[in-house]
């Protein structure tokens, strides 16, 4: 209390302090002396009033406390006064058992007497149920059925209340109604039949449909009176719960899945297309019988039944059942295809569950793949191998009878533009178009998997076509006469390549999103050298030909006045006729190569040394005659072919070069007109120069010699952008002695 005072008047003295912290404020002391007394006052009035409050409450307890006792003790001695009562009428109870038997026996008789129209009627009752139900009117039918149950019920259940152990009268009562069990199972079968129906007999007669629903819903009513009842008595009567409900809904599912499987009617025996039409046939049946449950049977069930989601469950489990039994089976290509065409995209296309009058009830999406995804993708693997082993069958047997063809006595067809071609192209691409167009209707994905193994295939296919060209050609080499037409095939054969080529490039625009790739490359590689093969087989067809006049050249006939040259141009543009029907590029190709080839070949004739001129009149009549023949291939080659400009000049050029250093009188500047030959072309060897010199025949051995020395002492550097003309040109075998002599 002492510390208390201590602190209240520190606490005073610092709110002194405070107040009068200036001189002004003394002037206010009266004023805040009485402030504070009025504060002090209130304080003391609250406190007051709170202790005041405090008493008034401590009081009223004490009160309340002091009733609360007075009802205790009237309350014990209450319960004193019950029990003394109830052992007084212990006994009193004891002897009411038999008052309580009675009322048994009186509830018995109640329910007896209440049922007793019915216990009497059961026969009569039983045999009137029978007629109904096979006039079809369940309704009633199960009215007087529910009547006997009743009936039945009750008496049990009183027998069960009076002696739970009397078996004998529960018996008695069971056996004694023994038919209307019989006749629930009959109206239960009844009501089945009409279920397995119901999707024809919605449409004929709903209201059979709605009894069906309405006997169920009955039973159902029953089912769980009977089971609260058993939850309190522990009785349940004979036949209950019947499930009814339940049974139903497996009936429906029984009923949708047998009209699935049996939409076939065909095997493969008998009809190839027997998938398709199964597939069409059950498509159809699904999508009518949901349209026919949304439109009339879902007014025939009550809202909780949600009966059209029901069936959609159950036509899409009956559905993937089937489906992989089917999958199961050793389907062909084309039967796998149009399986998982159907499973794919069909289904749950507008066609079928998608349609616009049932998807604006159920979402077709929510629904689980009708196939499991490993179970496609064996489907697909198993595509895959088939279509392997067809695709190579295919490509062999189309290249067979393609090289029928090759052998015929007829010219090959030409297209429009009149350029050769045969019918291998067109098959073959006509085989990939059909099976790419197949399994663009699987997915996008299987579609590019295919793709990839029709150009794969194409490759292999390619190396057996240049293997057959081959040996084409090798056969008509061993006996040129025959075939008749092997020029116009093998033209064909070239052309078929470019086909190949634009035939990829268009398939792979239509079906693939990569428009060239490293497999492409490859194709394009071998089809070139197929090509390339051809127009060398064909050349050396018209080289065999030429043989005998390409042989007299630089020779003393043909200085004399020989027509090899006339009869070359002649020979070659008569096979350009032909060889005219050679598409782009190869033609303009083939066009050069000839002309190549025409150009070495007479370069030959001069380095095997036919002729050696013996003066100066001989070696200006060869050189004139060169030149001249120069200016006839250069013409015929400008007409065969107005594209290949300084080439053809080029090339023929080196005929007029050769042909000025046989032209040269002065022996003296014979150096330099090699030299300058060599500078045009730095690919000619000293074999080459020296068959030139011993071709001229006045060089004697020092000037050999020195021309030699010279020329490797100020060897030009070779010039990359000039096509080597004779460095394939093959001088023939002589001593560098012999030929400086």
């Amino acid at each position: 209390m002492e510390e208390t005072d201590r602190e209240a008047v520190a606490t005073a003295v610092q709110r002194v302090a405070g107040m009068l912290q200036r001189p002004d404020q003394l002037d206010k002391v009266e004023q805040y002396r009485r402030r504070e007394a009025r504060k002090k006052a209130s304080v003391e009035a609250r406190l007051k009033a709170a202790i005041q409050s405090q008493l008034d409450g401590v009081r009223t307890g004490l009160s309340q406390l002091h009733n609360a006792l007075g009802d205790v003790k009237d309350i014990q001695r209450s319960l004193g006064d019950v029990s003394k009562d109830w052992r007084q009428s212990i006994n009193t109870i004891e002897n009411l058992k038999d008052v309580k038997d009675a009322v048994v026996q009186h509830s018995q008789l109640a329910a007896a007497v209440e049922n007793l129209k019915n216990i009497f009627s059961v026969p009569e009752i039983v045999q009137e149920a029978h007629n109904l139900i096979e006039r079809a009117e369940l309704l009633q039918a199960h009215r007087k059925l529910m009547d006997l149950e009743c009936s039945r019920d009750d008496l049990m259940y009183e027998q069960y209340r009076m002696d739970v152990k009397n078996t004998h009268d529960m018996n008695l009562i069971r056996n004694y109604f023994g038919e209307v069990q019989n006749l629930s199972e009959e109206l239960a079968k009844q009501l089945w039949m009409v279920l397995q129906r119901s999707m024809l007999t919605v449409r004929r007669d709903p209201t059979m449909v709605v009894s069906v629903v309405r006997i169920i819903e009955r039973e159902e009513k029953i089912d769980r009176r009977m089971l609260d009842r058993k939850k309190q008595t522990a009785f349940i009567p004979p036949g209950r719960p019947k499930k009814w409900k339940e049974k139903m809904f497996e009936v429906l599912e029984g009923t949708v899945s047998t009209r699935i499987e049996g939409s076939q009617s065909d095997t493969r025996e008998s009809d190839k297309m027997w998938l398709v039409r199964l597939l069409e046939i059950t498509r159809k049946y699904v999508q009518d019988d949901l349209i026919v449950v949304k439109n009339l049977m879902i007014q025939c069930f009550p809202p909780n039944y949600d009966i059209l989601n029901k069936f959609f469950t159950l036509y899409h489990k009956a559905l993937s059942v089937r489906i992989e039994e089917l999958a199961s089976e050793d389907l062909e290509a084309n039967e796998i295809v149009s399986l998982l065409t159907w499973v794919l995209n069909t289904y749950k296309s507008a066609e079928m569950m998608g349609h616009p009058e049932l998807i604006s009830e159920m979402d077709v999406n929510s629904m689980g793949p009708l196939l499991p995804k490993e179970v496609v993708d064996q489907l697909l693997s198993k595509y895959i191998q088939i279509f392997t082993s067809n695709i190579t069958g295919w490509l062999r047997k189309a290249l067979e009878t393609d090289k029928k063809d090759w052998k015929k006595d007829t010219e090959p067809e030409a297209d429009q533009d009149g350029y050769y071609q045969t019918t291998l192209p067109a098959i073959v691409f006509q085989m990939f178009e059909q099976n790419l167009q197949v399994a663009a209707q699987i997915d996008e994905i299987f579609k590019q998997e295919v793709l990839r193994l029709c150009l794969k295939q194409m490759t292999s296919f390619l190396i057996r076509y240049r293997e057959e060209a081959i040996a084409y050609k090798e056969d008509h080499m061993r006996d040129r006469q025959h075939p008749q037409c092997y020029v116009q095939y093998m033209i064909a054969i070239i052309n078929n390549c470019q086909t190949f080529k634009e035939s990829i490039r268009s398939l792979k625009k239509k079906y693939s999103k990569t428009e060239f790739d490293e497999n492409d490359a490859a194709i394009d590689s071998t089809l070139d050298s197929v090509a390339k093969d051809g127009c060398v087989y064909l050349l050396d067809e018209v080289f065999m030909d030429l043989e005998q006049h390409l042989n007299e050249l630089m020779t003393r006939k043909w200085l004399t006045g020989s027509n090899a040259v006339d009869t070359i141009c002649v020979t070659i543009e008569d096979y350009f006729n032909d060889f005219a029907k050679i598409k782009k590029p190869y033609n303009k190709e083939m066009t050069f190569d000839a002309h190549r080839r025409v150009v070495i070949e007479y370069i030959k004739a001069v380095m095997q040394k036919r002729i050696s001129f013996k003066n100066p009149d001989e070696r200006k009549e060869g050189a004139e005659r060169m030149i001249k023949e120069a200016e006839q291939f250069k013409f015929l080659f400008r007409k065969l072919s107005a594209g290949l400009g300084e080439d053809t000049d080029r090339l023929c050029d080196t005929i007029v070069a050769l042909a000025e250093v046989f032209k040269l009188t002065d022996p003296t500047l014979l150096y330099l007109e090699v030299c300058t030959l060599v500078s045009k072309y730095p690919d000619i060897r000293e074999d080459h120069v020296l068959a030139l010199l011993a071709v001229r025949g006045d060089a004697n051995r020092e000037m050999k010699q020195m021309i030699i020395e010279t020329l490797n002492q100020n060897k030009p550097l070779s010039t990359v952008n000039i096509q080597p003309v004779f460095r394939d040109i093959v001088v023939p075998t002589m001593t560098v002695n012999k030929l400086l002599k």
